[in-house]
């Protein structure tokens, strides 16, 4: 009941759930919007606490988490972000399922998933669908705007509290719809945000860039090196001295 919800949360929150829900009976919807509102107040505490005020996570410990996920198999799980502690994890957001960019990325990051592997790494999508939705958005016809016809192979996680989303930022502002933009987190062994990007929702992303991501931190881990722009496997690397500098821009214009 609502007066039970209530009472688990604090004076504040409270507050405005009693404000909204009394202005949105009975639109589920805006009941489902104040309870994303009290997720956000929760969330707040916990992202400052967790990133330490950070504007991005580059450098800082990822935020942990748990959620209900649709797995490989179409089973649901909950997961978390500490079950993979150990192994690098990328972590991609995007807005929602049976949309339109969205349904040309998820096969695409699905048939990176053995390239993953093979690096030890553990591929995971983020929505703020429900886990439910996630299913029936795999096993859909092509003609439904589903992914039938593709093997989904990696946990999609159903968000739909939005909490995963606030503890990453990536809700998108403005004008646009007020879900998950584009976003991939690329997360070391440690548990350390070594990389992330985001797009807006019309944007649709480069799927490989995020497995030469984890190829080049591989590459930084086991050789000390640093990694030049555009690198692939094989590619020329670098010290960080002046003079590995000056060798390396001597072989790029060698090339052009």
């Amino acid at each position: 009941s609502d007066s039970s919800f209530q009472s688990s949360q604090s004076p504040v929150q409270q507050d405005l759930l009693r404000d909204t829900l009394l202005h949105s009976r009975p639109n589920n919807m805006n009941r489902f919007a104040a309870c994303r509102k009290i997720v956000r107040l929760a969330v707040d505490q916990k992202k400052l606490a967790q990133t330490r005020g950070f504007a991005n996570l580059i450098g800082a410990k990822a935020p942990d988490f748990t959620a209900m996920a649709c797995m490989e198999d179409n089973t649901f799980k909950e997961i978390s972000l500490s079950d993979y502690a150990g192994k690098p994890v990328v972590m991609y957001f995007y807005p929602a399922d049976f949309t339109f960019v969205c349904s040309s990325e998820l096969p695409g990051y699905a048939e990176l998933k053995p390239e993953f592997d093979k690096l030890g790494a553990q591929l995971i999508g983020v929505s703020t669908d429900t886990h439910h939705v996630h299913k029936a958005w795999k096993n859909a016809s092509s003609e439904l705007g589903g992914l039938a016809d593709f093997d989904i192979n990696h946990p999609l996680i159903g968000d739909y509290t939005g909490e995963v989303c606030e503890l990453y930022d990536v809700i998108q502002h403005g004008d646009l719809d007020e879900l998950a933009c584009r976003a991939v987190f690329l997360i070391d062994a440690d548990g350390t945000v070594m990389a992330e990007h985001r797009n807006a929702a019309p944007l649709g992303r480069n799927t490989k860039e995020a497995l030469r991501m984890l190829q080049a931190l591989k590459e930084h881990e086991t050789t000390g090196k640093v990694i030049p722009a555009d690198w692939t496997p094989g590619g020329d690397t670098m010290d960080s001295t002046t003079e590995s500098v000056e060798e390396y821009l001597k072989k790029l214009k060698s090339k052009k």
